[in-house]
C-alpha cells in the first residue's frame, strides 16, 4: 500500500486554514485548540499530530498567510514588465483580496497586536515582513535602474508602498471611515507612482 507524500502537507493546510478563520473571527485570546478542530473538522488527535499548542498553530499560520499573499502577488505581477505596471498590479491585488474576504485583513493587525507582546511572534513577522520588503525593494531597485523612476532610495520609498498597502486594515475596523477602499487604494496609488516616475513614462 502506497502511503501519500502530501498528505502531511494537506492536513497541515486543512489545520492552518481553520487556524486563520478562527482567528479572524475571535483573535487569540478568545480562541481554543477546539476551535481550530471544529472548524477543521479533524480530530483533536489529528491537530496535536502536526502542533502541540495553540501558540504554534499561529506562528506557523504567519507563514501560511504569507506564502499565501506572495504567491498571488508573484502571479499578479510576472506578466508585468515595467517596475511601474508591477506596483500597480501589487496595490490591486490587495485590493482584490480585500473585496473578497476582507476579514483575512483583520489576522494581520491580530499579528501586529501578538508581535508587540510576545518576542516569537516579533520576530516571525519580523521575519516575513522583510522578505516581502526586500521584494518591493527589488522592484524599485530596477525601475530605477532602467531609467523608469527617479533616483529615490528604493528602502524608503518600499517601506512607504508595504505602510499603506497596510492602511487598508483601517477599512477592516473602522467601516465608517467615509472612504471607499477602492477610491483610498487609486487614490494612494496614483500619488506614490506619478511620484516614482520620470516624465517620459507618465
Amino acid at each position: 500500500m502506497q502511503v501519500n507524500q502530501d498528505l502531511p502537507e494537506q492536513r497541515k493546510k486543512q489545520i492552518l486554514s481553520a487556524a486563520l478563520k478562527v482567528l479572524s473571527e475571535k483573535g487569540y485570546e478568545q480562541s481554543r485548540m477546539d476551535d481550530i478542530v471544529e472548524e477543521s473538522e479533524l480530530s483533536k488527535g489529528a491537530i496535536y499530530w502536526y502542533y502541540k499548542s495553540k501558540e504554534e498553530v499561529y506562528l506557523s499560520l504567519v507563514d501560511y498567510w504569507f506564502l499565501q499573499y506572495s504567491e498571488g502577488v508573484i502571479e499578479a505581477m510576472q506578466e508585468k514588465k515595467l517596475a511601474s505596471e508591477k506596483l500597480k498590479a501589487l496595490f490591486d491585488f490587495f485590493l482584490d483580496q480585500f473585496k473578497k474576504n476582507s476579514s483575512v485583513f483583520k489576522v494581520l493587525v491580530e499579528f501586529w497586536r501578538l508581535a508587540g507582546i510576545s518576542t516569537s511572534f516579533n520576530l516571525k513577522l519580523q521575519k516575513v515582513y522583510s522578505e516581502f520588503l526586500d521584494y518591493v525593494i527589488y522592484i524599485i531597485d530596477s525601475g530605477v535602474s532602467n531609467g523608469e523612476f527617479k533616483n529615490v532610495n528604493p528602502r524608503i520609498t518600499a517601506l512607504s508602498i508595504v505602510v499603506n498597502i497596510e492602511g487598508m486594515n483601517w477599512f477592516t475596523l473602522f467601516k465608517k471611515s467615509g472612504v471607499d477602499a477602492k477610491d483610498y487604494i487609486d487614490t494612494i496609488s496614483n500619488f506614490i507612482l506619478n511620484g516614482l516616475k520620470k516624465k517620459e513614462y507618465k
